[in-house]
């Protein structure tokens, strides 16, 4: 039986190590992890897409995205001949966005977000916040968090905002959660609900995914 070739791409900033739980029937599936590298100097949201396309070796690829990466895996399924682009905890187009992202479009409020924070992500987490959300969240980013350069973080941020696909494909699958804190559900149609999941359910709700992905990848 030939196996389905499926490549995940990480949201804005992570690793591959966010899909650490994430297990497909190994005889049916091989996952191939993709990473962030650093744009080119005025690099566009496609020509980024065709850098990373370049790591894609087998036609006929299923390309699964998380959140800003489901927004690349969108432009890469232009470039590659892909069986299926699979977005999680992300938007199919910028008429999904929730109102704050449409507002920092219009007073370009891109330009002026303080993305050097990223790069005290260690220094954050040893502060004593104690045992509550912000210290978990903080060691989370630690682990998650491999791509804490300035220039991918104010390119990452300005490309997302700026993203002019207005009308979503709709052979896209979308998976999203219904507690969705980042993308709102409301400001978003058709996608397949999942009860409790947060922007970050790729982690926490592996359990679903790992039960419904190979059932949502392989049917037509």
């Amino acid at each position: 039986m030939e196996k389905t070739h499926v490549y995940f791409m990480p949201g804005m900033a992570a690793s591959s190590t966010i899909f650490e739980r994430i297990e497909l029937p190994k005889d049916q599936f091989e996952i191939h992890l993709l990473e962030w590298v650093l744009p080119l100097d005025k690099e566009t949201l496609q020509e980024y897409a065709e850098r990373i396309a370049l790591d894609i070796k087998h036609e006929n690829a299923v390309l699964i995205g998380v959140s800003f990466g489901g927004v690349l895996v969108q432009e890469m399924g232009k470039i590659v001949k892909a069986k299926k682009v699979i977005i999680i905890s992300s938007v199919k187009s910028n008429a999904e966005f929730p109102r704050r992202m449409k507002l920092a479009k219009t007073i370009k409020a891109y330009k002026v977000f303080p993305t050097g924070w990223a790069q005290n992500v260690e220094l954050l987490a040893k502060l004593p916040f104690g045992e509550g959300k912000m210290n978990q969240r903080l060691k989370l980013y630690e682990k998650f968090l491999s791509m804490r350069d300035k220039k991918y973080l104010d390119w990452a941020l300005e490309k997302i905002i700026l993203w002019d696909r207005a009308e979503p494909d709709e052979k896209v699958i979308h998976i999203h959660g219904d507690a969705d804190e980042v993308f709102p559900p409301k400001y978003i149609k058709n996608f397949i609900p999942i009860k409790g999941g947060t922007h970050i359910m790729i982690i926490n709700k592996f359990k679903w995914l790992n039960e419904n992905l190979p059932r949502i990848i392989l049917e037509n």
